[in-house]
């Protein structure tokens, strides 16, 4: 018998070969032999054997001890389905036995029952300590000065000088005057008038020009002025570049309005800015005047910046408060409370 190569991608056939081989095993003429051809081992075709009970021979002496002769299965063979049981290897031919029946955690039942702190039940009991408020309206002056005779004499818009207070030494400096008339405001004390002409003396040595306004006023001019001012202007206005009577620097007879030519001899925050009026806040401290209202300070002072007032100290105060870079009021360590403008 011809052996032909067989693929191993047809293992059925091998069964079928077996059988072919057991059948034609015990033939002892060739005719009862089951012969197959290449195409029937390599095509995968199921092969049947139509053999006759008398075509089957007895069994010889020599194969007794081996037992009766196999008979060839009764189911046919399926072709391209193995013999053996197992699955083919590399395959996996089990299914997942169940899905996973563990389901995701359900969603929270309630909203998290923690809640903003409430609100504080009450407003703290202690309020931060409030500013000292004035006695008296803003403006108003609370106390009345024992000593207005003092060349260092504090007034403001809360000290107030006695209403009859005249100084007994008021005289008419040297100076030029931006006036002809022969009034009470030419005049200053003594001593005051003495440093005034020094001082226009020595911006005149510098080439500056300067001109006396207006100087000493008595409590009732005060008042007068004061009131026009206020029918004017009202009250709020007025107060921010007027004082009342009693309360104004020029009743001590130590203060001086001064201007000059280039602002037409007018008091205006102008004259701060001509060459007149800058050398006067340079050079006022030098003779025991300073700028009693300096810019900026409004809110201590109580008035409105004015750099033509000049207020007579002594040269050794006036000298120490520019040093220090404060204002009067600051330099007596008290500002003056007043209603912002």
């Amino acid at each position: 018998m011809e052996v032909f190569p067989i693929s191993y991608k047809t293992t059925y056939q091998l069964s079928l070969l077996a059988c072919a081989l057991l059948l034609t095993a015990g033939c002892s003429h060739p005719k009862n032999a089951v012969s197959l051809t290449p195409d029937e081992i390599v095509s995968g075709t199921p092969i049947t054997a139509s053999v006759s009970p008398s075509a089957i021979p007895s069994a010889s002496a020599s194969d007794s001890s081996k037992g009766p002769a196999a008979t060839p299965s009764t189911q046919p063979v399926k072709s391209g389905v193995a013999a053996s049981s197992k699955p083919s290897v590399g395959t996996s031919t089990a299914k997942p036995t169940a899905k996973p029946t563990a389901k995701p955690t359900a969603k929270p039942t309630a909203k998290p029952t923690v809640t903003p702190s409430a609100k504080p039940t009450a407003k703290p009991t202690t309020k931060p300590a409030a500013s000292p408020k004035p006695t008296a309206k803003p403006g108003d002056a609370v106390t009345t000065i024992a000593k207005p005779a003092e060349i260092a004499v504090w007034v403001n818009k809360t000290r107030k000088l006695p209403a009859d207070y005249v100084p007994a030494d008021l005289v008419e400096p040297n100076v030029r005057f931006s006036f002809s008339e022969k009034l009470e405001k030419r005049k200053m004390r003594k001593e005051a008038a003495g440093a005034l002409e020094k001082l226009f003396a020595g911006a005149k040595k510098d080439g500056v020009i300067l001109y006396a306004v207006s100087g000493y006023r008595s409590y009732k001019t005060q008042e007068s002025l004061f009131n026009a001012y206020v029918k004017r202007d009202g009250e709020a206005e007025a107060s921010r570049y007027s004082a009342r009577a009693g309360t104004s620097e020029h009743q001590t007879g130590l203060a001086m309005d001064v201007s000059s030519k280039s602002v037409n001899y007018q008091l205006s925050e102008k004259f701060g800015e001509t060459a007149e009026g800058k050398w006067l806040a340079k050079h006022a401290s030098e003779y025991g005047f300073i700028i009693r209202y300096p810019k900026g300070t409004e809110k201590i002072t109580g008035y409105m910046y004015e750099p033509w007032h000049i207020r007579y100290l002594g040269k050794e105060l006036a000298q120490e408060v520019v040093k220090q870079g404060v204002t009067l009021d600051e330099y007596f360590n008290q500002a003056i409370p007043v209603t912002a403008p």
